[in-house]
């Protein structure tokens, strides 16, 4: 449970650098457009990391579904705002991984349906 703590506290550590950083140093470097882009990166990243944050500390998960849930979103950032951070800060074009964003988007989606099923079974178990 404190590993995947402290990677979800990672991934808000960085999640408020690069806002910070491209609020700063890339609002000049990069276009509007661009710029909405990274910030949508950051803006998911942060939105999961508050997520896994509750997913770690909330009793109602066992050991095995607390992995199991941090693992799919924390596949989910690397490949949905990674995907992003990597088009607009490198010379990686959108067209050359296309497929990342929208899949790493998938797998958080993943993510929240995992927590769905859980829920909906301890309800049903509970009745």
């Amino acid at each position: 449970m404190f590993k995947n703590l402290v990677i979800t506290c990672f991934l808000g550590l960085i999640a408020i650098v690069l806002g910070a950083f491209g609020a700063h140093a890339l609002k000049d470097v990069l276009s509007s457009s661009e710029l909405s882009s990274f910030e949508t990166g950051v803006r998911y990243q942060m939105y999961h990391a508050i997520v896994l944050l509750f997913v770690n500390i909330f009793d109602g998960f066992t050991t095995a579904q607390r992995n199991k849930i941090s693992f799919i979103f924390f596949l989910g950032i690397l490949l949905f705002s990674g995907s992003i951070y990597a088009i607009q800060l490198t010379s990686i074009t959108a067209s050359s991984i296309w497929f990342i964003t929208p899949l790493g988007g998938l797998i958080l989606m993943i993510g929240w349906f995992t927590m769905i099923v859980i829920f909906l079974k301890k309800s049903l178990k509970n009745k």
